[in-house]
């Protein structure tokens, strides 16, 4: 049942999320880009099952994307699982890629109502949890948003140990090894997490270039084919027709992660720019655009994050941002050149964020600026995040945003040098590899 079991390498922050919802009523619906990690947590889950007094027969296993499953339809996929059910015992239920399965909804409120059963489904389309999916499951079902690794999962997924000791002045400094007890630095590891990203088959193939390249292109070939343009056709869909110009407007995203911008600028950008032709009788149109990236944000492409309106506490409809899910996958679309590393930090802050668990948004108080704006249901963060505060010219610029907001919340400055890690003016600066590994 679970072969390759030795390899599979540990995701405890999802994994925790999953047994949380363990034998309860909820569908568990695990999202997230292909290839970050989805169909491996489905094997820890089975592991943890196993560990924890389950016995096989009780468990039901169907991937999608394997040919044994190929052209399965609902009624199918109904009676495949009522075959298998175990006698007397309740049945776990692991359903990979469900969303190539058509009317799959059907199937799955089936099983919960039918079957003695716990659900487990991933999906790497955004379209699984549309309002049409939640007609059918309102309130019976949980989200697990998965994304490529962290900087933390990432030095864990390639050997690396981190180990923390006082300094003399009370503090707490890292320190970071190898198997074999050799040193690394700390800035260096970053660097090289900042050039590959965090896809997790990068840790298969090792850190080398040619490799990674190809890796990164079968993601990006297999996200924009399988998720997007035939997704489209099977939806009914025809906005998405030309790979082309979906290239385009991914190219244009990606080399503009954390800039504010709206559908219009960027059709606009697009053909101002020459990388949107006109059509013979008009340009393209600004919904045209939108259906693309909208097809780009329901595959975990791309993120969006709105802006919100400190002073008049609401969202601002138009002005937004869009991040990359990897920074890997950026560098492999505009070639590992020099780009903005401000807004790269920016974009690695942002998903870290994601992955504790925070509603992020773009913090405008006036005529400035803050990056984000964290929160969960207890608690309220302002970020700001920079390249270096060591210019002190920068320094000022970055904290006017967060000293111009006079509520008591905790506010952050995070940036990758910083030559003194202090709080100033009740701003706590932050080293960026510091905020990455205190999880």
């Amino acid at each position: 049942m679970l072969k390759h079991d030795t390899e599979l390498r540990r995701r405890d922050l999802y994994l925790n999320r999953l047994i949380a919802f363990q034998d309860t009523d909820s569908v568990k619906i695990i999202t997230g880009i292909r290839r970050c990690g989805k169909s491996s947590l489905l094997k820890l889950m089975v592991r943890h099952l196993l560990n924890h007094g389950i016995t096989e027969d009780q468990i039901i296993e169907l991937n999608f994307e394997s040919m044994k499953f190929r052209g399965m339809d609902v009624e199918a996929l109904y009676q495949y699982v009522k075959e298998r059910l175990p006698e007397k015992k309740r049945a776990y239920l692991f359903l990979d890629e469900i969303q190539r399965v058509y009317q799959w909804q059907d199937a799955v409120n089936s099983f919960r109502v039918d079957f003695n059963c716990d659900i487990y489904v991933t999906g790497s389309n955004a379209y699984l949890l549309s309002s049409e999916y939640a007609t059918y499951l309102a309130g019976r079902s949980i989200e697990i948003k998965m994304l490529p690794l962290s900087f933390s999962e990432f030095l864990d997924f390639h050997g690396y140990i981190v180990h923390e000791r006082k300094n003399p002045l009370g503090g707490i400094k890292k320190h970071i090894y190898n198997k074999n007890g050799e040193s690394y630095d700390a800035k260096e590891l970053l660097e090289t997490y900042l050039l590959f990203g965090g896809m997790p088959g990068i840790a298969d193939i090792g850190l080398e270039m040619d490799k990674a390249l190809i890796l990164l292109d079968g993601i990006y070939s297999t996200v924009v084919v399988r998720d997007i343009l035939e997704r489209e056709k099977r939806k009914g869909y025809r906005q998405i027709t030309d790979p082309d110009l979906l290239r385009k407007v991914i190219m244009f995203l990606a080399d503009n992660i954390g800039n504010i911008t709206s559908i219009t600028s960027i059709t606009n950008k697009l053909i101002h720019e020459k990388l949107l032709e006109k059509n013979r009788n008009s340009n393209p149109s600004v919904h045209t655009i939108q259906a693309y990236i909208g097809a780009l944000l329901e595959s975990f492409v791309f993120y969006e994050i709105k802006r919100y309106d400190v002073k008049g506490k609401e969202y601002l409809k138009t002005l937004g941002k869009y991040y990359i899910v990897d920074i890997g996958l950026r560098n492999y679309l505009l070639g590992f050149r020099d780009m903005d590393m401000g807004h790269i930090i920016e974009n690695v802050v942002y998903f870290e964020l994601l992955r504790r668990g925070y509603d992020v948004s773009i913090g405008k108080f006036g005529d400035k600026e803050v990056d984000f704006i964290a929160s969960t249901v207890n608690e309220k963060k302002y970020i700001q995040v920079t390249e270096s505060l060591n210019d002190p010219a920068t320094r000022e610029r970055e904290f006017a945003p967060l000293i111009a907001i006079r509520d008591n919340y905790e506010k952050i400055m995070i940036a990758s040098d910083i030559d003194h890690p202090v709080t100033q003016n009740g701003i706590k600066m932050v080293w960026l590899v510091d905020f990455l590994l205190n999880n």
